[in-house]
């Protein structure tokens, strides 16, 4: 069995060639897929999360990735979201490869919303919002760069300025121009894209703050009760997922709008199965706001992990 660590999938991928992958592999049925979540409180109010996602896909593998959350962990100098994964034949069930779970986590999670932009973003989109300055930012901000070339400009906004600041210099190289700012109100109101990752429970986007032709972008809440966009935004927008099994029921996002009545299940339009199949057009208006929900799921980290062990192999013949 081979272990990959973080710095081989780091070197090994990049975010074109990903996208495609997961736009592929979503033309394939998942056998089975399940969750466990196991959640407690902590002194400083911030729960603490233990996460198993598992999925069994019969061309790519059957596997399982064990994740701790631990948002806390960010005043120690560590990522706040560790963990591995373990891909399994699906022939014979030999365990085949043990990944580095972070890297994986932030290169698949990333990967999952720039297939949701491919599809749902205007293809003349300039500038993009990117909210919280946590692991997933960076990450994001480049897998949206790649899927949509058009863009100019990115802001980045955080609770803690500084951060924003640190991550704008950090980023500095990109091929495109990299701003903090303090005010998100009004860079919602400029972005064409807007991209959410935070650890947020109460709403920080304001539905009436989105201009026609927006693509909103939604990766934090992941609990039924986190929520990154008001009523507003769900209510104005057209909504996508990526996976109906991962996100409707279990997620505030959208659990807690429909259990209010806000919305109904028939409102999500389609998610990745139906939008890499063309079974769903995606956008239909230059007009529209979009909304895409990132909920993840075992699935997402199985075509992940069998990608990064297929290019493993083809570097390691």
């Amino acid at each position: 069995m081979q272990w990959i660590g973080a710095e081989q999938i780091n070197d090994g991928l990049d975010y074109p060639s990903l996208v495609s992958w997961l736009e592929m592999a979503h033309g394939s049925e998942i056998d089975a897929m399940d969750d466990l979540l196991l959640s407690r409180s902590h002194t400083d109010g911030q729960p603490q999360h233990f996460l198993v996602r598992a999925a069994w896909q019969s061309k790519l593998g059957v596997g399982a990735k064990l994740v701790t959350v631990f948002p806390d962990n960010q005043t120690r100098g560590l990522p706040s979201v560790q963990g591995f994964y373990v891909l399994f034949g699906t022939e014979d069930g030999r365990p085949l490869a043990c990944l580095d779970g972070t890297a994986l986590t932030l290169w698949k999670t990333a990967a999952d919303s720039a297939l949701g932009a491919k599809h749902l973003a205007r293809e003349d989109a300039k500038k993009l919002l990117m909210v919280g300055a946590g692991a997933m930012a960076p990450h994001l901000i480049q897998a949206h760069l790649a899927v949509r070339p058009s863009i100019e400009s990115v802001w980045i906004w955080n609770r803690t300025p500084r951060r924003a600041v640190r991550l704008a210099d950090s980023l500095a190289g990109l091929r495109t121009s990299i701003h903090p700012t303090t005010d998100l109100e009004q860079a919602v109101r400029d972005a064409d894209i807007v991209s959410c990752a935070t650890m947020a429970t109460a709403p920080l986007i304001r539905g009436e703050w989105l201009k026609p032709g927006t693509h909103l972008d939604l990766v934090g809440a992941f609990t039924p009760d986190m929520r990154e966009a008001d009523d507003t935004a769900i209510r104005r927008a057209k909504i996508f997922v990526d996976s109906r099994e991962t996100t409707v029921a279990h997620i505030g996002e959208l659990c807690i709008p429909i259990r209010d009545g806000l919305i109904s299940v028939t409102d999500i339009l389609a998610d990745h199965f139906e939008l890499c199949r063309g079974i769903h057009p995606g956008r239909l208006s230059p007009a529209d706001i979009t909304l895409f929900k990132n909920g993840g799921g075992g699935h997402l980290d199985l075509m992940t992990a069998r990608f990064i062990l297929d290019r493993a192999d083809r570097k390691n013949p």
